[in-house]
C-alpha cells in the first residue's frame, strides 16, 4: 500500500466534487485527511440524480468529524485540527470562511506552516466573486462549445473541470510541502474551475494563434488523420479506429484487402488522405459494417492501430484490465452498498493506492479525533450531548 505522504496531516472544508478531490487525491497517497462536516452531515451525502455518485468517489481514505461551527466549542475544536494540519483545502464561496474566522490571513497567524488551498471558481480578477459550478466553467471557458455540435453547446460527460480543477490544487499542495522544507512556511494556493477549463482548451488557443483559423467544435472538425472515427458494426455496436501514421496505413490497408490504396497517388502520406476522407470513409463505414465487434477488434489488436470499443461507464465493473491492474477498489458506500470504484491512476513501484478508510459517515471518526487532541471522555460525552459534534458508529 502506498503510503508517500504518511507523515502529512490534512483538514478539509469541503463539499461536492473539486474540494472533495484534491483531498482525495492526497488521502490515497496516505495522507491522513480529516473532513470536517456540518453537525448533520456534508449536503453532498444526499444529492440524487447525477450527484449520488459524488461523496462515495470522492471521500474514500478521510475521517469525518462532524462539528457544529456556530458555537464557541465547535470553532475550538476545529481551530484545535488546523492548528496540527499541514495542509488546510475548502471550496465555499470567496469570503465566506473569512467572515467566520477561518480565512487564510486568520489561519496562518496561528499556524504559519499551514498550507492553505482554495478551490475555487475562479483566480482574482473581475470575475472573482461570481459563483461558479463545472457546468457554468465548462460553457464560459470554451469547452462546452467545443464537445457539442455547432450551435449546440454541449458539457462534457463528467465532472472534467471539478476533478482537474482538484488537481491542480494538489499538484500545487505538494509543490508547497517541498518548497516548506526549504523556507519553513507555509503559503496560500487558489485553484479555479474557470483557468483550468482554459488551460484544457489552450490547444484550440494555440491553433487559432497558429493558423488563424478557430478551431471548430469537435463533432465538426477537420481531424488531423484521415481515419479516426467511430464505426458502426453488427448489431449496433460501435467502434473507434484510427490510423495515425504512413506504416500504420500500410499495415491496415494489407490486412483489410484494401490494396488499391497502397501506393497510389493521393492516398500515400497523411495529409494527402486527410484530403481523400470522402472517398476513405464511406469505403470503411460499409466494410466494417460486415464485421462482429469481437472479431474486428482481435484484427485491430493485430495489427497494433488504436482502437476502442465504446463503452459505457457501467460496464467498466467488468472491464478486464482494470480489474487485473487492481484499478477498481473495494469499498462500501455510507449507507451501507458495497461497491468498487477507480482508483487513483497512478502506480508506484508497482503498487496501486488502495482502501485504508470506506467513505465515512457522519461524525465516525469525531470521539477519536476529540480524544487525539486531548479531551476527556467526560468532556466529549459533553460535547456529544449538547450537539456540538455528533457521531454515528459504522455497524459491523
Amino acid at each position: 500500500m502506498t503510503q508517500l505522504l504518511s507523515n502529512i496531516k490534512v483538514v478539509e472544508f469541503t463539499h461536492m466534487v473539486m474540494g472533495p478531490a484534491a483531498g482525495l487525491i492526497l488521502a490515497d497517497l496516505g495522507a491522513e485527511v480529516i473532513k470536517v462536516e456540518p453537525i448533520r452531515g456534508d449536503k453532498t451525502r444526499n444529492l440524487r440524480g447525477s450527484g449520488a455518485g459524488y461523496f462515495s468517489m470522492y471521500n474514500r481514505n478521510k475521517k469525518s468529524i462532524a462539528v457544529d461551527l456556530n458555537t464557541p466549542d465547535g470553532k475550538d475544536i476545529a481551530l484545535k485540527l488546523i492548528d496540527q494540519a499541514d495542509v488546510f483545502i475548502e471550496n465555499f464561496r470567496a469570503g465566506s470562511l473569512d467572515a467566520r474566522g477561518f480565512g487564510y490571513g486568520a489561519l496562518s497567524q496561528r499556524n504559519p506552516k499551514l498550507i492553505y488551498c482554495s478551490e475555487k471558481g475562479f483566480l482574482n480578477g473581475p470575475y472573482q466573486n461570481r459563483t461558479a459550478l463545472d457546468e457554468v466553467a465548462q460553457m464560459m471557458g470554451g469547452l462546452a462549445y467545443m464537445t457539442g455540435p455547432p450551435g449546440q453547446p454541449l458539457r462534457a460527460g463528467a465532472s472534467v473541470i471539478d476533478v482537474t480543477g482538484g488537481m491542480f490544487g494538489a499538484i500545487s499542495i505538494l509543490s508547497a510541502l517541498q518548497n516548506r522544507l526549504i523556507t519553513a512556511k507555509g503559503c496560500h494556493i487558489t485553484a479555479s474551475l474557470f483557468e483550468t477549463t482554459a488551460f484544457l482548451v489552450g490547444q484550440h488557443m494555440a491553433q487559432f494563434a497558429v493558423t488563424g483559423v478557430p478551431a471548430a467544435p469537435m463533432p465538426a472538425r477537420i481531424s488531423a488523420w484521415a481515419v479516426y472515427d467511430v464505426f458502426t458494426v453488427q448489431n449496433g455496436d460501435k467502434i473507434f479506429i484510427g490510423v495515425v501514421s504512413d506504416g500504420q496505413w500500410i499495415k491496415f490497408c494489407k490486412k483489410f484487402a484494401l490494396d488499391d490504396w497502397i501506393g497510389t497517388q493521393g492516398f500515400e502520406t497523411n495529409n494527402e488522405r486527410v484530403d481523400a476522407r470522402e472517398q476513405i470513409i464511406p469505403r470503411l463505414r460499409s466494410l466494417f459494417a460486415t464485421f462482429e465487434k469481437e472479431a474486428l477488434l482481435k484484427i485491430l489488436d493485430s495489427i497494433g492501430l488504436p482502437y476502442a470499443p465504446i463503452v459505457k461507464p457501467e460496464e467498466l465493473f467488468d472491464d478486464e484490465h482494470l480489474i487485473a491492474s487492481d484499478g477498481l477498489v473495494d469499498t462500501f458506500t455510507p449507507d451501507g452498498h458495497e461497491v468498487q470504484l477507480p482508483a487513483l491512476p497512478v502506480s508506484i513501484d508497482g503498487q496501486r493506492p488502495n482502501l485504508r478508510f470506506h467513505p465515512p459517515m457522519v461524525g465516525e471518526h469525531s470521539a477519536i479525533l476529540l480524544r487525539e487532541l486531548g479531551y476527556s471522555t467526560k468532556k466529549i460525552k459533553d460535547l456529544l450531548e449538547r450537539s456540538v459534534v455528533t457521531e454515528t458508529i459504522r455497524p459491523n
